[in-house]
């Protein structure tokens, strides 16, 4: 029997824990002989569960001897955390593959629930680099890319001759294609009290030339350059009068809307919704629209905000070899082809990006898909970057609905992050003093 199942047992975790882990116990029991069971966890509904567990039947029987079993989590990422945290600070040894959301890796890397990969000998020069920037934690790796998720500027090919070329410029060329058309709206974005906020200020802060860490761990997110960048999204709102107040309730969905139907010249989204959207029975823009990276103002560079699946190896598999195959049999560039026909992700690898076979998968054209992910910065890599992403996204929201001013709501911001780092012993000075 497989160390960690009984540990479980005697601690209080969800019914779904408990019931996966019992399901795996008979199973393995009841394996033959020389049967190695693996499990891999991750989506498992609609085309995406498909795909997984076609792959996963191909990895099988490319390996007499193993086989390979689908670990079901909630799909909503909250709850897949929470199921993680359970199984994994129960030390078991299954699943022995995870799925891990892009913030999650440095996380549980400090918390050595997941395997330096290093000792693999990863292709990393096969992904795009921000992927695998995204995955480092200590100088070492602990996931692979699976598939990338971007933030991406629509833009209306009918009523804008390219893509707008500068921050500075976008809101009165945006707000004068918005009066000739007649539309509501110019641009439109996600400025809700949320995560989608703060990956919308990582793109424009970006533009502007600044950071939330740098590359020292330090916060810089009170710097000048940040300072501009709030304001300029407060600006977009109260001077500019392209973007609606509006926004400050809106995610994904509400913002997606308002393109589709025609109402706005640009949307910020992720590439979910360009199939949507191309929809003709059900957008008013189908053929209409483009999409590029956000735009930068001078001193600053184009930004997108990196998004994805990662995948990392249990530490306390009882079979590290077998969980490292699966993982770079799943990352091949056939079954990465694969998961785009079936599902439209991103692939993590840069040279599928000239092949005709992406091209007829993806409905995003894949040279701008690229163009885009090329543009792709890692929110910061940090253990915390939950707990940080928690105060920026309050003062944020404060700072756009006028409870503060944007220097003051940052500076505040900076402080409480300085003090979370401090107290986990995640400031710079504390991690020079440890090692």
């Amino acid at each position: 029997m497989r160390r960690g199942r009984a540990r479980l047992a005697g601690r209080a975790a969800t019914g779904l824990a408990v019931a996966a882990l019992l399901g795996a116990a008979l199973t393995a029991c009841g394996a033959g002989p020389r049967e190695r069971v693996l499990t891999f966890s991750g989506s498992a509904l609609g085309q995406e569960g498909a795909v997984v567990r076609r792959q996963l039947a191909r990895f099988a029987a490319l390996h007499p001897g193993v086989r390979v079993e689908l670990r079901p989590t909630p799909d909503a990422a909250d709850q897949r955390h929470q199921l993680y945290v359970q199984w994994l600070n129960a030390h078991v040894s299954e699943p022995d593959v995870l799925q891990l959301d892009v913030i999650w890796t440095p996380e549980f890397a400090a918390a050595g629930w997941i395997l330096p990969l290093d000792r693999f000998r990863p292709p990393v020069d096969s992904f795009f680099p921000a992927t695998i920037a995204a995955n480092r934690w200590g100088g070492r790796l602990y996931a692979l890319p699976w598939f990338v998720d971007v933030g991406m500027l629509y833009w209306r090919r009918d009523l804008l001759p390219g893509p707008p070329s500068s921050l500075e410029t976008l809101p009165a060329d945006v707000g004068a294609a918005q009066r000739r058309a007649g539309l509501p709206y110019g641009f439109v974005w996600q400025g809700a009290r949320y995560e989608g906020l703060v990956t919308v200020f990582s793109e424009v802060l970006g533009g502007f030339g600044g950071r939330i860490l740098d590359d020292s761990g330090d916060v810089v997110v009170d710097a000048p350059a940040a300072v501009r960048a709030l304001t300029y999204l407060r600006d977009l709102i109260l001077r500019d009068g392209v973007s609606p107040a509006a926004v400050l309730t809106w995610q994904e969905e509400q913002s997606r809307f308002a393109f589709q139907n025609g109402q706005a010249v640009l949307l910020r989204n992720w590439p979910y919704a360009y199939a949507a959207m191309s929809d003709p029975a059900e957008s008013r823009v189908a053929g209409r629209f483009a999409v590029a990276p956000m735009p930068a103002a001078p001193g600053g560079a184009p930004t997108a905000a990196l998004g994805g699946s990662q995948l990392a190896v249990n530490a306390y598999s009882d079979q590290p070899e077998d969980a490292y195959a699966l993982i770079r049999f799943l990352l091949a560039p056939a079954q990465m082809l694969e998961r785009a026909r079936a599902v439209g992700q991103f692939p993590t690898r840069p040279a599928l990006y000239d092949t005709p076979e992406l091209a007829a998968a993806l409905a995003v054209p894949p040279a701008e898909a690229r163009r885009v992910i090329e543009r792709a910065v890692p929110r910061p890599v940090t253990p915390v970057y939950t707990q940080l992403s928690e105060i920026l996204q309050i003062e944020l929201h404060r700072a756009l609905t006028r409870q503060a001013e944007p220097a003051a709501a940052l500076h505040e911001a900076a402080r409480r992050m300085r003090r979370l780092l401090e107290r986990t012993g995640l400031a710079p000075g504390a991690r020079r003093a440890a090692r």
